[in-house]
């Protein structure tokens, strides 16, 4: 809730409770901090359907709907994936391995890389042909990699802390993966300020980490900005991270006041205090030209709608601009496979707070746009002004744009593609590249080697990336709080590495069983999480309850329902 008036005395005894109790977590030792996660999964167990319900009734859908997928998605199942990928590692480090498994570590052109995905016997089954890999800043070794990931588990000090998690408004997992990373990555106790949008979550969370609130190591609050800005300036909180916008992070550090511009011009802000961001921005989906098949086109449409449409579009890493081959064949059958899905999808409504502002403003911008719901689904098919609003600003809603680019061939178009999204579109947070397995794989590495994204998914939607756990989320390096972009820092990235530039998760471009005629086999059916996935909520529902509890039985009827998908 969002009270009027700011009362100060919940938020004082619940930051004194974790002052009180920061030492015990920072001495706890790895055998304890591996059976509170493993105690953990049977609580999400048991919490996932009342949690996934909760965010469908939110969103204005019951919870069988077959939109209410994506709150399994986004809500259990993330969050039982990512307590898994961090007991991974931790019970690695506990039986006197390193972080990494032996081989993980490359370099390759000059760089080095890091093979994070997939971890386990079981990645491999249920998510067969997707694989990630963290590319490491420039002049990192691979020895220093190895020497630093989890080096908090190899002989580093522990610092009792306590940590703020601003909370996102949009999706569910989000709060606590943010909780987990602070705890387990950092060392810090918690306390976490729900969004207003999706406050409903607090009485689920607090079940959930039960155990945690019991001793102290973590606190659920409630409030708006002004219980947002005395937490930020509050002498016992040690650090911060949000997820939210710009404008956000702005008005913590510099203020909103006259002199808010004065103090980001001298950097001089009103809260300097280690923070970390996730902020979001215009995220490119960049489609090569290629020998696609009808079938392709109908497929890799429905992915890219779902890139847009998942969640209405209320996620930092939507895909906002769609980057077409200006002079390929494949360009008007595929935005006319777009079409198609976009008008045969359920009814819905964007229900973030300003969606319908935001969808208005679009609207009156663009008097040709195409209305695929109402006033909703929106379709601007041809951008060519580079002022357009849609490249210049986070929409936040169901908007798609289009814009068509030259480029004769793959490498051509690659390049003319690359240059628009760097230096164009506003944000590093991800970007998404379809390209058929014939295309030069040469061109495509170029692509994504120059592509300054956090996450860049190859024939995946990069929002993808932030579900694994195991995958480092965040933006680009380079942002500084002067000039904040997409944020600074990564969270999730269970084998706690440093020194990360990007994140590139691959996954097959056809789904079985057509994949072996195009050069991509795999036994990976039509994703779940796709808007189109007639068998999505019931897989994701098996999907949880496996990633709780693995075993061949509940595999198996995870594959038995994805196949009928």
């Amino acid at each position: 809730m969002n009270s009027p008036t700011l009362d100060p005395t919940v938020l004082d005894r619940a930051l004194g409770e974790l002052r009180h109790s920061a030492p015990s977590w920072a001495t706890a030792p790895l055998t304890e901090r591996i059976g509170l996660l493993e105690r953990l999964l049977p609580r999400i167990r048991d919490a996932a359907a009342g949690l996934a319900a909760a965010g469908a009734r939110a969103k204005g859908y019951g919870p069988g709907s077959p939109w209410a997928a994506e709150d399994w998605a986004g809500g259990p199942w993330a969050l039982a994936q990512h307590v898994t990928a961090r007991l991974h590692v931790l019970r690695r480090l506990a039986a006197g391995h390193e972080p990494l498994p032996a081989g993980a570590v490359h370099e390759r052109g000059g760089r080095t890389w890091v093979d994070v995905f997939p971890a386990t016997g079981w990645d491999r089954l249920l998510l067969g042909g997707y694989s990630a890999r963290v590319r490491m800043r420039p002049g990192i070794t691979a020895e220093q990699v190895r020497h630093r990931a989890a080096a908090q588990y190899r002989g580093g000090v522990p610092r009792p802390g306590v940590a703020l998690v601003l909370g996102a408004g949009n999706v569910a997992s989000l709060t606590a993966t943010d909780i987990l990373h602070k705890l387990y990555a950092e060392g810090q106790v918690v306390i976490a300020k729900m969004n207003p949008v999706n406050a409903y979550l607090r009485p689920h969370f607090e079940r959930i980490f039960a155990e945690y609130v019991q001793r102290g190591w973590v606190r659920f609050v409630d409030g708006g900005p002004a219980e947002g800005a005395y937490l930020t300036a509050h002498d016992s909180v040690d650090s911060i991270h949000v997820t939210g916008s710009d404008r956000t992070h702005d008005a913590i550090v510099w203020g909103t006041d006259e002199h808010a511009s004065r103090r980001r011009r001298e950097d001089t802000p009103l809260i300097d205090k280690p923070f970390t961001s996730e902020l979001g921005g215009v995220s490119p989906c960049i489609v090569v030209p290629g020998p696609w098949s009808r079938a392709d086109l109908r497929f890799q449409a429905e992915h890219i709608v779902t890139s847009k449409m998942n969640n209405s579009g209320h996620n930092c890493i939507a895909s906002q601009v769609l980057v077409l081959p200006r002079s390929w064949r494949g360009t008007e059958p595929l935005l006319d496979e777009i079409r198609r899905v976009l008008r045969a999808l359920p009814a819905r409504t964007d229900y973030y707070p300003g969606a319908h502002h935001r969808l208005q403003g679009v609207l009156a911008a663009h008097p040709g746009a195409e209305c695929h719901g109402d006033d909703s689904r929106i379709l601007v098919a041809d951008i060519a002004d580079h002022d357009d609003m849609l490249l210049t600003r986070e929409v936040f809603a169901s908007a798609l744009g289009v814009v068509r680019l030259p480029g004769e061939t793959p490498a051509h178009f690659l390049q003319q593609a690359v240059d628009f999204a760097n230096t164009v579109l506003p944000g590093t947070l991800g970007a998404t590249l379809i390209v058929h397995p014939r295309t030069g794989p040469r061109e495509v590495e170029a692509a994504v080697s120059g592509l300054r994204y956090g996450t860049i998914g190859v024939n995946s939607w990069s929002g993808v990336n932030f579900l694994l756990g195991y995958t480092p989320w965040g933006a680009h390096p380079g942002h500084t709080r002067q000039a904040i972009g997409s944020g600074i820092g990564f969270v999730n990235n269970a084998f706690m590495l440093e020194d990360i530039e990007k994140t590139v998760l691959r996954a097959p471009f056809a789904p079985a069983p057509r994949g072996l005629f195009t050069g991509c086999p795999s036994l990976s059916p039509k994703p779940p999480y796709f808007v189109t996935n007639r068998t999505g909520l019931a897989t994701l529902e098996r999907v949880t309850r496996f990633t709780t509890a693995p075993g061949s039985a509940r595999l198996s009827a995870v594959l038995a329902s994805a196949l009928r998908g």
